[in-house]
């Protein structure tokens, strides 16, 4: 579980220290989930005199399925389809029941939804104020270089500007050094002296059972 008081300012937090990941190679600029250069940065990317019209909107109890399709592509660009178990259902009752427990923007091209952005509340003690983590930020292959990661992360910085956060948060693979460099691009500064650590569900399961009762108290 990440600390409250930092994180690496990265594309998503999964596996961040997994040592399957250094062996990949950084894929092309135009294949990374999240990347968006400026014009200039994109090759074979003709230019236009009309402005591509970026729309983010909240998601929906109906978005669930894009969620869930943007979700898997993320998951395969990151080589962890595998453990990809969300559900259409599981999806409907965390982020749009009664207690959800992140918030959703879509993005949309020309009618199309070409990417999202997952986040959540998070709070730190240092500073007295809440924060911002984004889970996951991913835009479609034929939509990227368009600013698409750029409108979406700048929504979410706006929400946290409104909400007056301390922090907003996120984290990336380490071989994935065109996200890294975009996001440095946009200001954001990596926290190299923070080691993420987690617990599955197993692992949760395991700690929540070895709990000691309280000590009875006789007279």
């Amino acid at each position: 579980m990440r600390s409250s008081r930092g994180g690496m300012f990265v594309l998503c937090r999964r596996s961040q220290r997994d040592a399957r990941f250094p062996k990949y190679p950084a894929l092309p600029r135009s294949q990374c989930a999240g990347y968006d250069p400026p014009p200039a940065d994109v090759p074979d990317v003709p230019e236009s005199s009309t402005p591509v019209s970026i729309l983010i909107r909240v998601a929906t109890s109906d978005d669930v399925p894009v969620i869930r399709g943007f979700i898997e592509q993320l998951a395969d660009y990151e080589r962890l389809r595998h453990e990809v178990l969300a559900t259409d259902d599981g999806l409907r009752d965390t982020l749009f029941g009664p207690r959800p427990a992140a918030e959703v923007l879509i993005a949309t091209v020309d009618g199309q939804d070409v990417g999202f952005a997952l986040f959540f509340q998070t709070y730190s003690t240092f500073l007295a104020r809440p924060g911002i983590h984004l889970e996951d930020l991913f835009v479609v292959p034929e939509a990227r270089g368009a600013g698409v990661g750029r409108a979406l992360l700048a929504r979410v910085a706006a929400l946290a500007e409104a909400r007056g956060c301390g922090r907003l948060e996120w984290a990336v693979l380490t071989w994935n050094e065109p996200a890294i460099g975009f996001y440095r691009r946009l200001g954001a500064i990596p926290l190299d002296e923070w080691q993420t650590y987690r617990l599955d569900r197993e692992g949760i399961r395991a700690l929540a059972a070895s709990t000691v009762p309280p000590p009875t108290h006789h007279d």
